[in-house]
């Protein structure tokens, strides 16, 4: 970190998104901003898209005394995939081919200043372990689970210390592909957490015990005996999105964020054109550190809590609420946007009330369908608690 810069990551986006047309003008703007007020957060990795490239950019701050940052940036290949964990991931840099490594200009002299990598040495310039470590299990499992799973031909070891930076998707992902990858919990694997909570019923069938879910807390863990996995699936989460970037479809309708919030297991991800008004009022409030009925967060919240109780019954009920969700908008997804193309040529204004009318009708319905979905849970299982 830096005592001196003024900016860190949330504000770096912010700043960012409002200036940048393209993934590497978003590069560039970083480092302009960075340079003149310096960053004063730790390590992050920054994912830069537009309709043509994606790069991941990870950034550090410069140390104390020092401002500005130091980071390095890496364009991913069109068919491949590349997955952050909460640890760095970019290790070799090739700065002699601009068009796919792009570097702070004290990526080196930095290292050499605070005494973490000398040339003279002839050890070979690796960032993620020059300015950060790769020492993280949680990180590293995640790592190997999501990059197993788009290419598992490859057959990683899930204790490797590196992994590629990317890989080749061995099919072509959808929105639900993804969805998938986020909602893992290391099911069908040595680290499922629920593994050995099995209970033999009087038919003599063994089944998961009732409790058994992938999000106990430490307590759980202790009393059961089993070690703790952060699994990809995470009940701590704020919100998962997924983007859509298009340059074939005008901007308002080729941008698409699929959004849920809470615990991606137990959330639907709704539609959120970039061409709408504004967003809906719920999904508006900041209701995260109390309890509020306006907050769309909370009736998602709410639930994924709720299920963690009797996990192996509830799940199931919460799934009957979300997946209908979701699999309508993406069924309807292809025919509502050709009808805005159409519309947008026509009257791009109208073309925005319909999306944002579109957009908000999802949301708000899902909403009002988690609200239910909580009094229903506890109306249903009240015996169990």
């Amino acid at each position: 970190m830096s005592d001196k810069g003024i900016i860190d990551c949330p504000e770096l986006y912010r700043l960012v998104l409002e200036r940048a047309k393209t993934a590497r003008e978003a590069i560039r703007i970083a480092d302009e901003l960075t340079k003149q007020y310096g960053y004063n957060d730790y390590g992050e990795a920054f994912t830069f898209a537009d309709t043509k490239e994606v790069w991941i950019f990870e950034i550090l701050g410069p140390g104390k005394g020092n401002k500005g940052a130091v980071w390095a940036a890496v364009r991913i290949p069109d068919d491949h995939v590349f997955v952050s964990a909460n640890a760095p991931r970019i290790r070799y840099l090739n700065l002699d081919d601009k068009e796919n490594y792009l570097a702070s200009a004290n990526i080196y002299s930095l290292a050499e200043q605070l005494g973490w990598w000398n040339p003279k040495s002839g050890e070979r310039f690796e960032f993620c372990t020059v300015y950060g470590s790769r020492t993280a299990m949680g990180s590293r499992r995640r790592e190997w689970r999501a990059l197993s799973r788009i290419a598992p031909s490859l057959r990683l070891d899930p204790n490797a210390e590196h992994y590629p930076l990317s890989v080749k998707a061995e099919k072509k992902l959808s929105v639900k592909d993804v969805l998938d990858i986020f909602r893992d919990t290391y099911q069908d694997t040595p680290f499922d957490m629920t593994r050995s909570l099995n209970k033999i019923g009087r038919d003599g069938k063994v089944t998961k015990n009732p409790i058994a879910n992938p999000f106990m807390s430490a307590d759980y863990l202790e009393a059961f005996n089993i070690s703790s996995e952060r699994t990809i699936a995470c009940k701590r989460a704020t919100y998962v999105s997924i983007t859509q970037s298009r340059g074939w479809l005008p901007n308002p309708v080729g941008g698409l964020v699929w959004l849920g919030y809470d615990n991606p297991m137990t959330t639907p991800h709704v539609p959120i054109y970039i061409g709408i008004s504004q967003m809906p009022a719920s999904y508006m409030v900041d209701g995260r550190a109390k309890f509020r009925r306006d907050c769309a967060w909370w009736a998602f919240r709410q639930v994924s809590q709720l299920t963690t109780l009797r996990w192996q019954d509830m799940v199931k009920d919460v799934q009957k609420v979300w997946e209908p969700i979701e699999t309508k908008a993406f069924a309807d997804q292809a025919a509502f946007e050709e009808q805005m193309v159409r519309l947008y040529k026509q009257d791009p204004a109208k073309a925005r009330e319909a999306l944002t009318k579109y957009s908000h009708d999802i949301a708000n319905g899902a909403v009002d369908a988690y609200w239910k979905l909580a009094e229903d849970l506890w109306t249903k299982y009240t015996n169990y608690f």
